[in-house]
């Protein structure tokens, strides 16, 4: 297995600079300039940009700062530095990333506690008034921008019942107040974790629902085995399988989520310097939170595979 994952994490090396290529292509096609970000309001356009267009590198053709950002990369690891403060990009985006894993920590956690016990008490009762109200709710989260649950959730719970506060990740700065950091995660990792739930309560009800059809199923529940350990030990692993690789795929998604939740909550995470990076047109930001974004696909389908042996031990890696 030691030998398919190197393999795995090798083939995924042309992916990544396939990925890098087409952002970067998108990224200087786009309008605008990263050295407007400099420009004084008050000179207007008469203002000459042309000294910081050369220090930023932006007078050169864009393969020549393609191959040198990628040098960068490949040779010494670095990312580049932010256009807007001359910071290593790799150093603001570690500054970044506990907040955003708290955050998708939380949601993840929250969805695998609440969505799959949901969705598999759906299955098991289907066509009751609960069944119904896991399809209504799965269908709601799953269908309804996110971004649009986190404006109704601030208007609700912050401005109109004033139970959390509108956004920020701690009042106290002082010191570390763990009931402050705890009020400030519930909102947002509670709308996070709304539309995750939904899709893992509407993938597992329909797995479950197809798995509990299959003869050795039934064959189980001849032999005089009680319900639940028909449910929990024959048709729940196999069940789980496909949530496996939801799971695979979702942290790429989870991410993408995050530029919309942080940026309404004013989280502090990286999805909120990618947004930020992309109003002032912060190239070597956007290329680095790229990649991060682009290697997180690479790890959750790596992460899947894994997953896939642990729960069904018929799946082998070979060594070709």
């Amino acid at each position: 297995m030691t030998i398919y994952f190197i393999k795995r994490v090798l083939q995924a090396i042309p992916l990544l600079f396939i990925i890098s290529i087409i952002s970067f292509i998108l990224m200087v096609a786009a309008p605008g300039d990263p050295a407007d970000a400099y420009r004084n309001p008050e000179l207007g356009a008469s203002q000459d940009l042309s000294g910081v267009i050369k220090h930023l590198g932006l007078d050169q053709p864009y393969h020549i700062q393609y191959l040198k950002w990628l040098k960068a990369l490949v040779l010494e690891g670095n990312l580049g530095y932010s256009f807007q403060d001359g910071r290593p990009v790799l150093e603001k985006i570690v500054e970044r990333i506990p907040a955003t894993l708290t955050l998708m920590g939380t949601a993840i956690l929250l969805a695998f506690i609440i969505g799959i016990p949901m969705g598999i008490y759906a299955a098991v009762k289907k066509n009751s008034l609960f069944d119904y109200f896991a399809l209504i709710y799965s269908n709601l989260g799953y269908s309804v921008p996110s971004f649009w649950i986190a404006l109704m959730a601030l208007l609700v719970f912050s401005l109109k019942l004033d139970i959390f506060p509108m956004g920020g990740m701690r009042e106290n700065y002082d010191s570390f107040d763990l009931m402050d950091r705890l009020h400030h995660l519930a909102l947002p990792a509670l709308v996070y974790a709304f539309g995750v739930t939904a899709t893992k309560t509407r993938f597992m009800r329909s797995s479950l629902l197809e798995v509990i059809q299959q003869d050795y199923v039934r064959t189980a529940r001849a032999k005089g085995l009680s319900e639940k350990k028909v449910i929990l030990k024959h048709a729940l692993r196999n069940a789980l399988l496909p949530i496996i690789t939801l799971l695979g795929f979702q942290l790429p998604a989870l991410f993408g989520g995050a530029l919309f939740i942080e940026q309404v909550f004013a989280w502090p995470g990286m999805g909120r310097l990618a947004i930020e990076a992309i109003y002032v047109r912060d190239y070597q930001v956007i290329m680095g939170t790229t990649m991060i974004g682009a290697i997180m696909v690479v790890l959750g389908n790596l992460i899947a595979d894994i997953l896939y042996a642990v729960v069904d031990p018929r799946i082998q890696y070979s060594k070709n």
